[in-house]
């Protein structure tokens, strides 16, 4: 038998899933159970192949990492966020509405 190379992968790995099943049910004769065991191997062999296509598709691609940008932390005191500001210490916060 010859295996439809134009399976996806998924398809084919569909088959290789329903040729075990019926392999572990033990209802073949020893001659279908050879055969599948041979269906079996080809279905195996066109994943192996089809993920090999997948991966040299993905290898070439570019990889672009982020450079890891780290903020400094949030100041903690109101002296510290005046000094971000560029603010004098001491400086009057102005008024407080009531």
């Amino acid at each position: 038998m010859s295996l439809d190379e134009t399976l996806t992968y998924e398809q084919a790995l569909a088959q290789l899933d329903a040729t075990l099943h019926a392999l572990e049910e033990g209802r073949l004769s020893l001659e279908e159970a050879i055969a599948a065991v041979a269906r079996g191997r080809d279905y195996l062999q066109l994943c192996e192949r089809k993920l090999e296509e997948a991966r040299q598709t993905l290898d070439p691609l570019p990889v672009r990492e982020e450079p890891d940008v780290e903020e400094p932390p949030h100041p903690a005191t109101v002296s510290e966020l005046r000094a971000e500001r560029g603010e004098p210490p001491g400086t009057p916060q102005g008024e407080i509405p009531f």
